[in-house]
């Protein structure tokens, strides 16, 4: 199983969106641009509003059937570690294996030393096509690399083949994951990584480091827009450089977690796959809860009045819903309106301040983060929720398509 060039992560936290997220995909394709599909659901979001792994392939495929969609498409296990994975094993066919957790974990010494003699390749001058500038890379340097990541990489491939067995090595796609981390790896940092993920003899076809700057969820990239285009393109060369020197496969590319909404990255990102012609991975997720709450805003009604029921929960909640997602969102309390200047206000108003349009002065990206992380407190509304979407379904519908299709397919991949 190859994962092709172009390939973009859509989620639906319950389960009603996949054909307007499917309607992007076309889109794309009538523009002339191929982008597959995958579809992503973490354990974490199935533990809060109560689905199981199997109702992401299950919509997915209703979806395709009823579009008609010929073209590939992948359901992805996403954020699994050993102790999750079992549930995804008959129902995805795209790991995410995440060990941040094994970031920075002891390790024996002696092992360290093995990895440090074998890769003799990694001391030196790194000065690669691309790079603006050579890194001097020394012995010290890739032992304090391998002290930090090596157990990282032991953990990957221990999932790696666990997955393998239960399913074997050519039916699904193997990403590893370390970006839920504190620190950003550097282009010869992520060098050393590639060569530890090699020796434990995984098929990567995408790996997701983290970038300098902060992803946080559903709103813009908050960093200096020049330092990561030097850092993405050099990150670029070092996979590469790893693919010609470890024998990774062919298609190896970088995949951008935490991707929606970066749209002052999306032009850097656009031009280096465009100039080298390869690809890239963009994992976006929780937008899609948010189109669906937009819509029923513009719905007005029931819909609007539940939107309003859901911000005032989440405003008296805040630090419990917000904590599981401490660092990839920033709030501040402060420009938070309170919750009876929302009810006094209509849907297109409470639909403006939560799109993400960033020149439009409704915009709250304050408002946006938290509702981002507050979609639970739909799954406790339960059928209320759900039979709104359904009865709702053309304007909501219409939302999540053109979030996609418009704010983030077409910049980053048609420009």
């Amino acid at each position: 199983m190859q994962l092709e060039k172009l390939t973009f992560g859509v989620g639906d936290r319950f389960a009603h969106q996949a054909a307007a997220q499917l309607r992007a995909f076309q889109q794309a394709a009538d523009s002339g641009v191929d982008v597959v599909p995958v579809w992503n659901k973490s354990n974490r979001e199935h533990q809060f509003v109560g689905s199981e792994p199997a109702s992401v392939k299950a919509a997915a495929q209703v979806a395709v059937n009823d579009l008609g969609w010929s073209k590939s498409w992948y359901v992805d296990a996403d954020h699994i570690q050993r102790s999750t994975v079992d549930p995804y094993l008959n129902c995805s066919d795209f790991f995410t294996i995440d060990v941040a957790d094994f970031i920075g974990n002891a390790i024996d010494e002696e092992a360290i030393t093995r990895f440090v003699d074998a890769h003799g390749e990694l001391i030196g001058e790194l000065n690669l096509p691309g790079m603006q500038a050579a890194y001097s890379v020394d012995r010290e340097f890739v032992t304090r690399v391998a002290r930090q990541y090596l157990g990282a990489c032991q953990a990957a491939g221990d999932i790696y083949r666990y997955i393998a067995d239960a399913k074997g090595e050519d039916n699904f796609i193997a990403e590893v994951s370390m970006d839920e981390t504190d620190s950003p790896q550097t282009p010869p940092e992520l060098m050393v990584i590639l060569a530890a993920l090699a020796d434990q003899k995984i098929r990567l076809q995408t790996i997701a480091p983290k970038f300098t700057g902060r992803f946080n969820k559903g709103v813009d990239y908050v960093g200096d827009v020049q330092q990561f285009d030097r850092e993405f393109n050099e990150d670029l060369a070092v996979i590469a450089e790893a693919i010609r020197r470890y024998q990774l496969p062919e298609n190896l590319k970088l995949s951008v977690h935490s991707g929606s909404d970066k749209f002052s990255i999306y032009p850097v990102i656009r031009e280096a796959i465009q100039n080298k012609n390869i690809g890239i991975h963009v994992k976006t997720a929780g937008t899609t809860w948010l189109e669906e709450l937009i819509g029923l805003s513009e719905a007005g009604g029931d819909g609007l009045e539940l939107a309003k029921e859901i911000y005032a929960y989440s405003l008296g909640h805040i630090d419990e819903l917000c904590s599981p997602y401490a660092s990839v969102i920033d709030i501040d309390p402060s420009a938070l309106p309170s919750v009876d200047e929302v009810n006094g206000w209509d849907g297109p108003k409470l639909a403006s301040t939560l799109r993400h349009i960033p020149h439009d002065p409704q915009f709250n990206p304050n408002v946006r983060q938290l509702l981002h992380v507050a979609f639970k407190v739909a799954a406790k509304a339960g059928d209320r929720y759900l039979d709104l979407l359904k009865a709702n379904e053309a304007i909501v519908g219409e939302q999540v398509t053109q979030n996609l299709f418009d704010r983030h397919m077409k910049p980053l991949f048609i420009g």
